[in-house]
């Protein structure tokens, strides 16, 4: 028995009869197992090791280029990893699949936040950063391969937000894990922003999940747990559940859609706007392996899949290097 066969056997033993069993799942494409990982653990290690997954360090989460001590969408993937992870082992469902799930749930995320996202589906028609990252992790990454991931893992990254529910308990974790980082980080890079100060939320969410972040994460965790010990499906109680939902509509209300971050909002839409206006008239200047895919999937799809891709930074030094004249910089010109 190697070392993969010994961990599947612990599944069975050891994890819950509803959690996922990695022996049991399925790829499109089949590959030879691994004598030492599962293949939710492959997943796992496929997605760190992703172009996709890297540039997630230089994507806003919500405060864009704002200092070394807010998050980005990497340590946001990283949070609701964390916070998954602790919800599994409570309910003994598999760690490995939600860890999975929340590493490559963002992947497919748009530079500068929802305020990206808004903009791809305005110049698109339809743009969701789950269905994105489902696309990335199947056809983008690996110069058009893929990772060829499980489908339960691809199942809960396209199902962590949207209207359908993960077919999984580890991807329906992931889904609330996701709210519960985002509203709780937020929350405290808000305060060290100064658009927040300690005693502004609701008071019933300082009453019912406590004054800072560590205590609200906690109080909100612990009552998935138990709310889902039955392990029937993942919930949580009525009253956490409706707290939950006035905290999401303050964030939103002050911070995400608030009038102090409206000028970065523009800024954002405004290159986006010109980057993709650009690429569009101008689809040989895209990378090779974009061009490569026009036949395939059009150029819109094409254009829309590197905009969409691109980091906070690079978006801003594309933008500046095509629209913006050199000034002040030495340009040697060829004869």
């Amino acid at each position: 028995m190697n070392i993969r066969e010994r961990t599947e056997a612990f599944e069975e033993q050891y994890l819950a009869p509803q959690a996922a069993k990695s022996r049991l799942a399925g790829r499109k494409q089949p590959v030879t197992e691994c004598r030492l990982r599962t293949k939710f653990q492959r997943d796992r290690d496929r997605i760190l090791h992703s172009k996709s997954f890297r540039r997630l360090k230089h994507k806003t989460q919500v405060y864009i280029m704002a200092g070394d001590h807010y998050r980005t969408r990497m340590t946001h993937s990283l949070e609701v990893a964390q916070i998954s992870r602790t919800i599994a082992r409570g309910l003994r469902l598999n760690e490995d699949l939600v860890e999975a799930i929340a590493l490559g749930h963002d992947v497919g995320h748009t530079p500068f936040g929802h305020a990206g996202e808004a903009v791809m589906n305005e110049l698109t028609g339809h743009f969701a950063h789950n269905e994105q990252s489902l696309r990335v992790v199947e056809f983008l990454e690996k110069g058009g391969r893929g990772l060829n991931l499980t489908f339960e893992v691809k199942d809960g990254i396209v199902n962590h937000t949207g209207p359908h529910l993960p077919k999984t308990l580890e991807g329906r974790i992931v889904r609330t894990a996701d709210r519960i980082a985002y509203l709780t980080h937020d929350y405290d890079d808000s305060l060290r922003a100064g658009l927040l100060h300690r005693g502004d939320l609701p008071d019933i969410v300082y009453k019912c999940f406590g004054e800072d972040t560590s205590h609200m994460i906690t109080s909100m965790v612990a009552d998935m747990i138990e709310s889902s010990a039955d392990l029937q499906d993942i919930r949580q109680s009525d009253e956490v559940k409706e707290v939950m939902d006035i905290f999401r509509k303050f964030m939103f209300e002050h911070i995400y859609l608030s009038d102090a971050l409206a000028h970065e909002r523009r800024q954002a839409g405004f290159m986006l706007r010109q980057l993709y206006a650009y690429f569009l008239e101008h689809p040989t200047e895209l990378p090779e392996e974009f061009c490569q895919r026009e036949k395939r999937w059009g150029r819109r799809q094409i254009v829309t899949d590197y905009v969409a891709g691109l980091t906070d930074s690079y978006a801003v030094q594309l933008f500046s290097e095509i629209f913006i004249p050199p000034v002040g910089r030495v340009i040697r010109y060829s004869r």
